[in-house]
């Protein structure tokens, strides 16, 4: 599953790539040629922009209207729509930032890119093989595995 993210949905682009979701994103994009790369590309268009979508639907683009005020609710009404796990495997995730498949990499090819005490502290790192951006499982994992679960829990969420 493919997707194309206008603007709005920066945020909810970065978690579908933790997802490992292709997801394309520019906020440079207007609505035309964002409908054009969908329907191109076979991509799922997401939106906040109800004119957009009707647009989109009204060519034929498959689309999804993303409404909900947290990203929680955002990911949950996703999954139960599109059927996606919400569940971060590092063996299919995509970088955030540049939408490339991470790549496990051995702890000492990270030891001039992370601070001292991350190094030490942590034992599995993944790269962007793209634009060579470092990940590791770090304490802000508990916020993420927090949003994920609140998604999960979310009453509009069925499994």
């Amino acid at each position: 599953m493919k997707f194309i993210a206008d603007g709005m949905l920066g945020k909810l682009t970065r978690w579908l790539r933790m997802l490992g979701h292709n997801v394309k994103y520019s906020n440079k994009l207007d609505d035309a040629q964002l409908i054009t790369i969908a329907k191109k590309e076979q991509r799922i268009l997401l939106t906040r922009d109800l004119e957009l979508y009707q647009q989109a639907t009204a060519k034929g683009v498959q689309a999804f209207y993303v409404d909900g005020q947290t990203e929680a609710e955002k990911l949950a009404k996703l999954a139960q729509k599109l059927d996606i796990s919400l569940d971060i495997d590092m063996a299919t995730s995509r970088c955030p930032k540049c939408n490339a498949r991470v790549k496990p990499v051995p702890k000492e090819k990270v030891a001039d890119k992370v601070e001292e005490s991350t190094f030490t502290c942590y034992h599995e790192f993944w790269e962007c093989p793209k634009c060579g951006q470092v990940y590791w499982q770090g304490a802000h994992w508990t916020r993420i595995r927090k949003t994920l679960e609140e998604a999960k829990n979310s009453k509009n969420f069925k499994s």
